[in-house]
């Protein structure tokens, strides 16, 4: 076959590994299975998909055919194509970012989603449907922490003594079962201060009691008092007879019932517990008894008159100066509770020494001056103002005594020298001039 000659596509045969296919050592074969099926030897081509485009300017300038533009009718399908064809756009995402698949939707509408409200889901919850309310619960305190609490709540009470503070402040702790031990650390802290302090715990627990406290915490409160009664008396000597006194004044305040004190059974009756019962029993059972138990602790310092106070400091020296007990005068004067008022004291203490003119009496004053200065019981202030209310009424006094003035000078002189008053308290004491006269024969001139 000449190089010229066009072999049709029916006779045409590819090379193919650099042989060709039915051809035999160069020669071809007519028999069926060297001859190839001519579908076979077609040429095999991918078929070429048509490239999408999008509409262009030349397509938009067609003319319209019935209302339809032309390059839309050679569309075989319709393009649902969501994106925006205009230069502009929004430029925000899908549905808030909250499109598309696999995603958890908006940050944050986990919150508006409503309770599930069918009753037949297996999520439904009666409690959890319609209106509710949060609130915040204080966790019960340990018996450690409540007396952690409570004692500095009773010790600043002390202070102030103001019982609606207290309740307030207690009524904010989730005490439990263990409310009676507000009655038991009070009486307990009472035991050994003075009695103007009793008097203000047997106040609290009159005002606490129906808010804070019923009547069975308040027998249990009692109760567990005279079980340790035992331990209290080794701290403070006298606590069954002040447990008594407590007893008793909550009795009359109508905190306990009165069968408590005939009727008291207690585990392990004690000597102690049998002898604050019977001060109890005593106490109420004299005649108008439950009258005088409001001042079963008698008047706190403060709120004793003034001529109760000045009367009780002229009987402490009057005492003091038969006895010369200074411990004895000094527990009397702590026991008044008038720290204020000790310038009193001082005042008396030197008047006395004046009107007396006595040595043995300014040296008997002088040494319980000088005991109390030093035990802190009389402060600086108030021996400078006792001093100051003496200098202040010596022209009163001097009438009564004439030589007034050469006593309180050789007086102050000796408790400066003792250490009782300062040099400035000492610098203000009033020196009356004398009169001097030339001699016996002058017949009473006076020297010029």
């Amino acid at each position: 076959m000449a190089s010229g000659d066009v072999l049709s596509p029916e006779v045409e045969v590819f090379q193919q590994n650099g042989e060709v296919e039915g051809e035999v050592d160069g020669n071809f074969s007519d028999s069926p299975a060297a001859s190839p099926n001519l579908n076979d030897l077609r040429p095999k081509l991918k078929a070429k998909r048509r490239a999408k485009r999008s509409p262009s300017k030349e397509d938009q300038q067609l003319p319209l055919t019935n209302g339809v533009n032309v390059s839309q009718l050679s569309r075989s399908k319709p393009r649902y194509d969501r994106k925006s064809r205009t230069s502009y756009g929004r430029g925000l995402p899908k549905k808030g970012g909250a499109g598309g698949k696999g995603v958890w939707g908006k940050p944050g509408c986990e919150l508006d989603i409503d309770g599930v409200i069918d009753e037949k889901d297996p999520n439904y919850d009666s409690d959890a449907q319609g209106n509710y309310e949060l609130e915040t619960i204080a966790p019960e305190l340990t018996p450690e922490e409540v007396e952690k609490t409570i004692k500095p709540v009773i010790q600043e009470y002390f202070e102030h003594g103001d019982t609606n503070e207290v309740a307030v402040t207690l009524g904010e702790l989730n005490l439990g079962h263990k409310k009676h031990e507000i009655a038991t650390h009070a009486v307990s802290m009472a035991l050994d201060k003075h009695d103007s302090h009793r008097e203000m715990t047997s106040r609290l627990i009159s005002d606490l009691y129906g808010n804070i406290l019923n009547q069975q915490e308040m027998a249990t409160a009692f109760d567990s008092i005279l079980d340790d009664l035992a331990d209290l008396t080794l701290d403070t000597p006298d606590a069954p007879h002040v447990v008594g006194s407590f007893i008793a004044r909550a009795v009359a305040d109508d905190v306990l019932p009165p069968k408590y004190v005939t009727d008291y059974k207690g585990s392990g009756e004690s000597t102690q517990t049998r002898a604050a019962l019977d001060r109890a029993h005593v106490l109420l059972s004299m005649k108008h008894g439950m009258v005088r138990l409001d001042n079963v602790w008698g008047v706190g310092g403060g709120q004793r008159p003034v001529k109760y106070l000045i009367k009780k400091m002229n009987m402490l020296l009057r005492e003091y100066l038969s006895s010369r007990d200074i411990q004895e005068a000094t527990r009397c004067l702590v026991e008044l509770e008038v720290p204020h008022f000790h310038h009193e004291l001082v005042y008396e203490a030197v008047v006395t020494v004046l009107e007396a003119g006595s040595e043995q009496v300014g040296t008997a004053i002088l040494m319980l001056l000088k005991s109390l200065a030093d035990a802190i019981i009389l402060t600086v202030d108030q021996m400078d103002r006792g001093f100051d209310r003496v200098f202040e009424s010596m022209p009163d006094i001097v009438l009564d005594v004439p030589n007034a003035h050469t006593i309180l000078e050789r007086f102050s002189e000796e408790c400066f020298k003792q250490g009782v008053i300062n040099s400035r308290t000492k610098a203000k004491v009033p020196i009356r001039a004398r009169k001097r006269f030339v001699s016996e024969g002058d017949g009473g001139r006076i020297k010029e």
